[in-house]
């Protein structure tokens, strides 16, 4: 009996051994596809065009602010007590609200930048999950990630190129090295 139960597990062992020397796997950095992606190019477009909105606005409440205050400055000496208080109070206002804006426009923005780029993350993801599993992999690692520190290219197949043919961007398009104003 012991001999049968050996045996089942040498065979077990064995194969499990066999079967973790075929287990393939794939690497890719996503962000690198991402931003070869038309569809990224449309989202950052749309959330330059939000961002000059709300510069905008920041810029005509600074303007009217320092206005008010040169005119402040200009005719304090000029005015009544109450006046004067009722100018502080109105520019005192007006910079905490110009403060609130920004805080709000900076969520706005953060808020407005997943909206958009939520469906091209998507896109990207099933395109990759498409090219795993007709590759067979067993595992994809994200080198953007950053938490990978090694791997072989003779045992791991880069997915960028087979992502980029599922998602129809050219073969010979590369990531741009530098993004105008930050943008990822």
């Amino acid at each position: 009996m012991k001999k049968i139960v050996l045996i089942v597990s040498c065979v077990l062992c064995f194969g499990a051994f066999s079967q973790a020397q075929n287990l393939k796997f794939g690497h890719i950095n996503t962000n690198e596809l991402i931003s070869l992606m038309s569809e990224r190019d449309s989202a950052i477009v749309k959330l330059q065009a939000y961002q000059d909105d709300l510069v905008e606005t920041l810029q005509g409440m600074e303007t009217e602010y320092n206005n008010k205050v040169n005119e402040y400055q200009r005719k304090r000496n000029e005015w009544a007590p109450v006046v004067i208080e009722t100018k502080e109070r109105e520019l005192q206002e007006l910079g905490q609200r110009m403060q609130q804006f920004q805080q709000t426009a900076q969520q706005d923005m953060a808020q407005m930048q997943q909206t958009l780029m939520a469906p091209v993350v998507e896109k990207a993801q099933n395109a990759l999950t498409k090219v795993a599993k007709a590759n067979n992999l067993v595992y994809v690692f994200d080198l953007s990630a950053g938490s990978l520190i090694y791997y072989d290219d003779a045992v791991s197949l880069d997915l960028l190129p087979l992502a980029k043919k599922e998602l129809g961007i050219p073969a010979e398009k590369v990531a741009p090295t530098q993004l105008p104003g930050g943008a990822q």
